[in-house]
């Protein structure tokens, strides 16, 4: 038995982050601060239970077996999904309370992340990259 490497399709990915961008546009545009509970709420059960249906509704469409497309790291997936649960949490928290300021910074946060990543350059990457590079070198000199 083969090992299938735990990936996600970047189609996929890109999916999850447009329907993103697109919340925070609709919430801003209309007003209708509960628009952000549903990306919310997808990136919480792919965090919790490791389905996000607007993940699992896109695979619906792919064209090729998984295989055949370039798949994201899924840890690396999922310390992005948190980023973007924590500043999509912020930012209805935000907006509910009346702290409008704080609620645009936080939904702008990550809908310039997701933009960003859609073309190409990954933010929450380079965090965690440089998250793990910073316990390396702490590990390292520790031990001389």
């Amino acid at each position: 038995m083969q090992d299938v490497p735990k990936g996600i399709p970047r189609p996929l990915v890109k999916t999850n982050q447009a329907f993103i961008v697109i919340s925070v546009i609709l919430t801003w545009l209309t007003g209708q601060h509960w628009i952000l509970a549903l990306p919310l709420f997808a990136g919480l059960l792919g965090l919790l239970f490791g389905y996000n249906p607007i993940i699992k509704l896109a695979a619906k469409f792919l064209t090729k077996e998984r295989s055949h497309y370039v798949l994201e790291d899924w840890s690396q997936q999922q310390f992005n999904q948190t980023i973007a649960v924590f500043c999509l949490t912020g930012g209805l928290i935000s907006f509910i309370a009346g702290w409008t300021i704080a609620a645009y910074i936080f939904t702008a946060l990550v809908a310039v992340a997701a933009t960003v990543a859609i073309l190409g350059f990954c933010i929450g990457c380079f965090i965690h990259y440089q998250w793990r590079m910073y316990n390396y070198r702490r590990k390292q000199s520790s031990t001389h």
